[in-house]
């Protein structure tokens, strides 16, 4: 083995999928591309890792909802592009072709070209970390979309799609919660 630069060690646990985090701040809605995700548990809670630097930020932290949109590998080449401009002077949906679908119980939209919605409330911000704890409200997902590969961020610039499911539910049947 070799020894690895310390500020390139996050790319070998970069967490997944990339997702994109809509929000409303009262006048108009607006989409962030985030890479840094966790689930927390179960119940489900998620974390987001961000902060002031992105435009969206502020509206989570005064409206204290969004939805986490799950895109696929189709639409990598939307997802960087909503990563790298700002909401502050560019309509993305607009800019990127999205339809932006009400949610049924948060102001910020739901975006109709991804797999899956959540809608979620922040449970808690840390700032010192810019982490945003969620607490998930309602899921959405499209059981007629074709495309199912998500997209992970290694962190310089590419991305890694999901490949073949391996089945080992029978192995894990009792770590898992019921219904999952």
């Amino acid at each position: 083995m070799r020894t690895l630069a310390l500020a390139k060690a996050f790319t070998l646990i970069e967490p997944g999928p990339v997702v994109l985090v809509t929000t409303y701040d009262g006048r108009k809605p607006n989409i962030m591309t985030i890479s840094w995700t966790m689930v927390m548990d179960f119940t489900p809670a998620f974390a987001i890792a961000t902060g002031a630097w992105n435009h969206s930020f502020g509206a989570l932290r005064k409206q204290r909802e969004c939805v986490i949109a799950i895109p696929t590998v189709d639409l990598l080449d939307t997802v960087v592009g909503i990563g790298t401009c700002s909401g502050s002077d560019t309509d993305k949906f607009a800019r990127f072709g999205l339809t932006a679908v009400p949610g049924k119980f948060v102001k910020a939209p739901l975006i109709k070209e991804c797999l899956a919605n959540i809608e979620c409330k922040v449970a808690d911000v840390i700032d010192r970390y810019g982490i945003v704890v969620l607490k998930a409200i309602v899921a959405h997902i499209d059981p007629e979309r074709r495309e199912r590969r998500r997209i992970h961020a290694v962190g310089d610039g590419t991305f890694i799609v999901d490949g073949r499911k391996l089945d080992r539910r029978s192995m894990m049947a009792s770590k898992l919660p019921s219904g999952v």
